[in-house]
């Protein structure tokens, strides 16, 4: 079975967030089940470096006011199509953003011809390539759903990663898109009297998934629905929530060459020389008290303003905080005045470091993850993969992922980590309260570490379920 995906970032050639790990290791994940994935990419500069060969499928193709390519090949071990179309892509930096942290003006035509490249690929129209199912990831592909539906094509598939991020364009931008009259209605592709991308994948693919059962059924709520919640009530039938996985290969303790000392469920006791790496990277205080980390967006949708408001209080516990990540300048000033005020008990690196965050993991006691919404969350999981206890709000797929060390779960033996609700300050700095009592009883903080370690985050079972609902699509088709 051929699948073509279309993403707009794809790990490890391009990443801004969990959906390009989703986009990496799910070709791995389904090919144990006989379905083969392709992946569709937009050629930025470091997608065309990382081409270990390239063949031309077709070229001079004439999409939104340039002349492109369309690739095949290998890219780190990936099988990709590129669509080389340098007037849209050949641009440094974040595939979204511009100088100033705005967005491309011009992203609704750069994720357009993403779009239908991936409409025309999938049925047919170059070399002997030919798609049995498409699967879009996100707004930036979601468009697909609309050419495959008025052009004709194979189904398609439509993957919620975070119902914020839209894609709504003007409705003067639907002359340009090259579909017919008919596909500007409340069927198609219009959404509150303009262009809705993700709109038309939710309305027009066979069938619709979210990375967690639990942000499946948030999002079908007025509350978490982001407008969009009637139309996905009217499809509830074709929901359904998959929860994310991890690469268990990318992320393994035993063997990740970016921390300082690698270790294994037996071996905890070596986790140790990563926390003194924290400690120095960080300037913090040597010494044993808990260390919290932050792996994340700076953003209010993290929660990360509750952390900032409660940086005094992690302080006063005895505990210390290491943050990574970049977002909301308000935020980043107000926890680097904290770090200022308490310098040795909190530390911050503003910015995207891969390796640091495996760091993080492998030598963080805690990492916070207070979101007000989580589709589904991945650093909880590479924190449960490392031994890193998650704090993290009952929401989504944190709510689906961690289990809460109540007294039921701790006597069954089950607990692996500390929930919180409602996603506010009081509530948030009950869970710190909680999080460090668990430190201080330390065969149970190690029996908690255990247990996470030991549960699987891998995608075999979440790559089954995909595998299964693929099928089912194309044997309807």
């Amino acid at each position: 079975m051929r699948v073509l995906a279309v993403a707009s970032e794809l790990y490890p050639l391009v990443k801004t967030g969990g959906l390009a790990d989703v986009a990496g290791a799910l070709p791995g994940a389904l090919a144990a089940h006989g379905v083969t994935v392709t992946t569709l990419v937009p050629g930025y500069p470091a997608v065309m470096t990382a081409l270990e060969y390239a063949d031309e499928v077709a070229a001079e193709l004439q999409v939104f006011g340039g002349t492109a390519r369309l690739l095949s090949g290998l890219a780190k071990g990936l099988q990709v199509f590129v669509l080389d179309a340098p007037h849209l892509y050949n641009r440094q930096g974040n595939p979204y953003l511009g100088p100033g942290g705005a967005d491309w003006p011009d992203n609704a035509q750069r994720f357009a011809a993403l779009s239908q490249i991936a409409a025309r690929l999938a049925r047919g129209e170059f070399a002997d390539y030919r798609a049995d199912l498409v699967h879009l990831h996100d707004w930036q592909a979601a468009l697909t759903a609309a050419y495959l539906t008025f052009d004709g094509g194979p189904p398609s598939v439509t993957t919620i990663h975070n119902l914020a991020f839209q894609g709504h364009f003007g409705a003067s931008l639907f002359a340009t898109l090259g579909l017919p009259p008919q596909a500007f209605g409340i069927g198609g592709v219009e959404y509150y009297g303009g262009v809705g991308y993700l709109k038309a994948g939710l309305a027009l693919s066979q069938a619709i998934t979210t990375v967690s059962p639990t942000y499946a059924r948030e999002i079908q709520t007025t509350t978490d629905g982001m407008g969009l919640d009637g139309l996905l009530r009217s499809r509830s039938n074709v929901v359904t929530g998959i929860l994310n996985g991890i690469d268990v290969q990318v992320w393994d303790p035993a063997t990740d060459q970016a921390i300082a000392q690698t270790y294994t469920v037996d071996t905890l006791a070596k986790r140790t020389a990563n926390k003194r790496a924290i400690e120095e990277r960080f300037a913090l205080t040597r010494d044993e008290s808990l260390i919290y980390c932050i792996v994340s967006r700076l953003t209010g949708q993290k929660g990360i303003d509750l952390v900032a408001n409660a940086t005094d209080a992690i302080v006063a516990s005895g505990a210390r905080l290491a943050v990574l990540g970049s977002g909301d300048v308000a935020l980043q000033v107000q926890l680097q005045a904290a770090a200022a005020k308490h310098p040795g008990r909190i530390g911050v690196i503003l910015g995207y470091d891969e390796s640091l965050s495996h760091l993080l993991q492998a030598g963080a006691d805690a990492i916070l993850i207070p979101s007000r919404f989580e589709p589904c969350g991945l650093t909880q999981l590479y924190g449960l993969r490392y031994g890193c206890i998650p704090v993290v709000a009952r929401v989504g797929g944190l709510a689906d992922t961690v289990v809460d060390a109540n007294e039921a779960a701790i006597a069954a033996g089950s607990a692996t980590g500390v929930q919180f609700s409602p996603t506010e300050q009081a509530a948030f700095e009950f869970a710190l309260q909680r999080t460090a009592s668990l430190h201080a009883n330390q065969a149970l903080w190690r029996r908690m570490q255990i247990t996470g370690m030991n549960s699987d985050v891998s995608w075999a079972r979440s790559g089954q379920r995909y595998a299964e609902l693929f099928k089912s699509l194309v044997g309807r088709s």
